[in-house]
C-alpha cells in the first residue's frame, strides 16, 4: 500500500497533533512494556497517553505485549498516515531495541554527486523526516565522510522533540576538531574510532570525548559501538548516513530497519547508495517485508529487515496492481 505522509492540502493542525501522539507514544513505551498488558491509549490535554477503554472514539493506539504500537486512529482521519509511519520506531524499548538505516537517493541509486554534493538530493519532506527521526532516537549515527561534506548539526531544529546523541564513526582518526558537532553545544556528541589509530594521550576530539572499538576489516567492530551505545541507554539508533557507512552496518546484519526515499532525480553517476557483495542468484539476495509512503515528491520505503517474505508488511490494506498516487 502506497501512503501519503503529507500532501499541500493537509491540516497543519493534524499534522502537529499527530507528532504529539508520535512523541508520546515513544516516551510512553517503556512503562507500556513493564506493564505487559495489552493497553489502548488516548491522548491528554497535557500531550500524554492514557490508558481508556478499546471502545473509545478519542482512543489513537493501543500497546501489544511482545510486539508494540498499534494504530487506533480511523481510517481517513488526516493524522493517520504519519503516525503509522513512526509507530515501528516509537515501539521500541530497552527490552526490544531498533537500529534504523536510512539513505536519500536519486532514481538511479546515488546519493551525492561525484563532487559530494548531497544537499538536497531528497526533497523538504524527507528532510523533515530525517528531523523527526532524530527526535524519536537516542542517538543517531553518521561516518566520518558526511561530516567532512556535509558538516551537519545532526540536532531536531525543524520539530518539536529532544536532540539525540551525535555519534560520529571514524576508523581511521582523519577528521579534524572544527565541524560543527565538535564545537557547538546544542547536543552532545561521542566520537569512534579504531582503537590502532588513536594517538597515545588523545581523549577528545574538540568538545566530543573519544571512544575507541577493536578494528575489523572495515574498519571498526560495529556490533562494539552498538554495545556501546546500547550500555549508554540508547535504544532506538539512527544510522543515518552516508552510504558507506550504512551499507557497512547492513553487511554487518546490524539494521532492523531499513528506510530509502527516491528522489525523481537523476544524477548520471555520483556516491553510491547501498553497495553490498554481489549474490550470484536472486533467490540469494534479500527481500524484505515493506511499505511505500510518498513524502513530498519523493517515495519512501520503510523495510522490515527482520521480516523475510514478499510483499507488503502484513495487515497492509488490498490495492489496484496500478495506482496513481500523484
Amino acid at each position: 500500500m502506497v501512503r501519503s505522509v503529507t500532501s499541500p492540502r493537509q491540516d497543519q493542525t493534524a499534522i502537529d497533533e499527530a507528532w504529539s501522539i508520535v512523541l508520546a507514544a515513544s516516551r510512553a513505551a517503556e512503562r507500556a512494556m513493564v506493564a505487559n498488558l495489552p493497553l489502548t491509549y488516548a491522548m491528554s490535554r497535557d500531550g500524554e497517553l492514557v490508558v481508556t477503554d478499546d471502545t473509545d472514539p478519542q482512543a489513537v493506539v493501543a500497546w501489544q505485549p511482545g510486539s508494540g504500537w498499534e494504530l487506533r486512529v480511523a481510517a481517513g482521519d488526516p493524522r493517520r498516515e504519519l503516525i503509522d509511519l513512526y509507530l515501528p520506531i516509537t515501539s521500541a524499548t530497552s527490552q526490544r531495541p531498533v537500529t534504523v538505516g536510512h539513505l536519500g537517493q536519486s532514481i538511479d541509486g546515488f546519493i551525492a554527486t561525484q563532487s559530494g554534493q548531497s544537499q538536497f538530493v531528497t526533497g523538504e519532506e524527507n528532510i523533515l523526516h530525517l528531523h523527526r527521526m532524530r527526535a524519536l532516537c537516542d542517538a543517531v549515527v553518521v561516518g566520518a565522510g558526511t561530516v567532512a561534506a556535509d558538516d551537519p548539526q545532526l540536532t531536531t531544529r525543524r520539530v518539536p522533540g529532544r536532540n539525540p546523541l551525535r555519534v560520529v564513526l571514524d576508523p581511521s582518526r582523519r577528521l579534524g576538531d572544527h565541524y560543527k558537532v565538535f564545537t557547538d553545544d546544542s547536543a552532545d556528541t561521542l566520537y569512534v574510532c579504531a582503537t590502532s589509530a588513536l594517538a597515545d594521550g588523545e581523549r577528545h576530539v574538540g568538545q566530543a570525548p573519544i571512544e575507541t572499538v577493536a578494528d575489523a576489516p572495515n574498519g571498526m567492530d560495529l556490533s562494539a559501538v552498538l554495545e556501546l551505545l546500547r550500555q549508554r541507554g540508547c535504544h532506538r539508533i539512527f544510522v543515518e548516513g552516508g552510504g558507506v557507512t550504512v551499507s557497512m552496518f547492513l553487511q554487518a546484519d546490524l539494521i532492523d530497519r531499513l528506510q530509502v526515499a527516491i528522489a525523481p532525480l537523476i544524477i548520471g553517476d555520483g556516491r553510491p547508495a547501498i553497495r553490498l557483495p554481489g549474490r550470484d542468484t536472486l533467490s540469494e539476495c534479500l527481500r524484505p517485508r515493506y511499505r511505500v509512503f510518498r513524502m513530498g515528491g519523493d517515495v519512501f520505503f520503510d523495510c522490515d529487515l527482520r521480516v523475510s517474505g514478499e510483499g507488503p508488511e502484513e495487515g497492509a490494506e488490498e490495492q489496484p496492481l496500478v495506482a496513481r498516487i500523484i
